[in-house]
């Protein structure tokens, strides 16, 4: 379905609903729950209760992003159809979103139109990818994006819903559909609400991860292709190196996306709680080598793979010269970020589906 509208109209206490395919009004005077089996049938939902969007709701977020309603913030694919800002405000509405989070959703859908995020693939695939988007800046503490304990899921407050919008655009306006334009064989649960967390920064060690990987310092969006979420957990290491091992191997996964012979290149994002951080950095003072100790415990050697994974492995250029084939080609493609809660004990791994390379867009406008 796509979201071809015009702006709203107002139709009653429940508001005026679109017909998104065709850009026709359809105005109807709904209670909540009717609204939901009407946008349902109307293939408008993701089976979560939607917020009617009345024209005082749409405009309300309209205001707050600082932007003309008519303007385009990307054109997105399967259906390569116009996102403008109105259209990303209905979605924003109807997932439950504030009106705060719109320079935020704007920059979000900046960052994964960028032709290197390689959206039109990511919405395609067979494999159970969704965008993941990093927060840093004050805007974390503006919006209550969490970056604390929890933050990937649980805490009550906006991050949801944020994310919600985007899948909603992602569904109304990209055309996302299992089945139909999606061949995603298992589909995630962040394909409903997305995956929207924030840094620590004020505990991290390092340079803030928007600041660190593209330049970009303050108010910041970073979107990662994201296969999900995989818990990592030690309770012996101790030491900064030893943590760079578990960490490392932990990521090294055989089925991992970056370990297939076709994936030109592949990244992995790793959120370290800040004890352990803390312990890393003083054990190992330069960042740049603590990146490359954890990419280095990432590694098989060749003989590792069975026997008919060995010749498209060794044909793909990825093999150095002690036959070891990394999850990532380099380094610096394994992207370190600091969240998480003061227990310690657990990092989290968002392993990458392969294709798509990471970006990272200023947050800007009314906030």
């Amino acid at each position: 379905m796509t979201a071809t509208t015009d702006t709203l109209r107002d139709c009653g206490p429940e508001g005026c609903q679109i017909d998104w395919l065709t850009s026709r009004r359809h105005e109807v005077d709904l209670d909540t729950r009717a609204f939901m089996q009407y946008a349902m049938a109307q293939g408008w939902g993701d089976g979560l209760p939607l917020v009617p969007p009345r024209e005082a709701l749409v405009r309300e977020h309209l205001a707050a992003s600082g932007k003309y309603p008519d303007e385009i913030v990307a054109c997105l694919p399967p259906l390569k159809a116009e996102c403008t800002v109105e259209k990303l405000a209905i979605n924003a509405v109807m997932a439950g979103a504030p009106p705060e989070s719109m320079p935020l959703l704007i920059a979000a859908i900046e960052a994964m139109a960028e032709s290197k995020f390689e959206l039109a693939s990511l919405n395609a695939t067979t494999g159970s990818v969704v965008p993941a988007i990093v927060v840093n800046g004050p805007v974390r503490d503006r919006l209550g994006i969490p970056y604390q304990t929890g933050c990937l899921g649980g805490i009550a407050g906006p991050a949801p819903a944020i994310g919600r919008a985007l899948r909603l655009v992602m569904r109304n306006i990209a055309g996302q559909v299992i089945g139909l334009t999606s061949q995603s064989t298992f589909g995630t649960p962040g394909r409903v609400c997305g995956i929207v967390f924030g840094e620590w920064e004020e505990r991290s060690p390092w340079t803030p991860l928007a600041e660190r990987f593209a330049g970009v310092a303050g108010d910041a969006v970073t979107a990662y292709g994201a296969m999900g979420t995989t818990n990592i957990c030690d309770m012996i290491a101790n030491t900064g190196r030893q943590f760079c091992e578990i960490l490392g191997k932990s990521l090294g996964a055989f089925g991992a996306n970056g370990f297939l012979p076709s994936s030109p290149y592949s990244e992995a994002l790793l959120a370290i709680n800040p004890v352990w951080a803390e312990i890393i950095a003083r054990d190992i003072p330069g960042f740049d080598d603590v990146q490359r100790l954890i990419w280095e415990n990432t590694g098989h050697h060749i003989d590792e793979f069975p026997a008919g994974y060995q010749d498209p492995i060794a044909a793909s250029g990825r093999v150095d010269a002690n036959g070891r084939f990394y999850l990532t080609r380099e380094p610096k493609d394994v992207l370190i970020m600091v969240a998480g809660g003061l227990g310690s004990l657990h990092a989290a791994f968002l392993p990458s589906w392969g294709t798509c390379l990471t970006t990272t867009k200023p947050i800007r406008g009314h906030q």
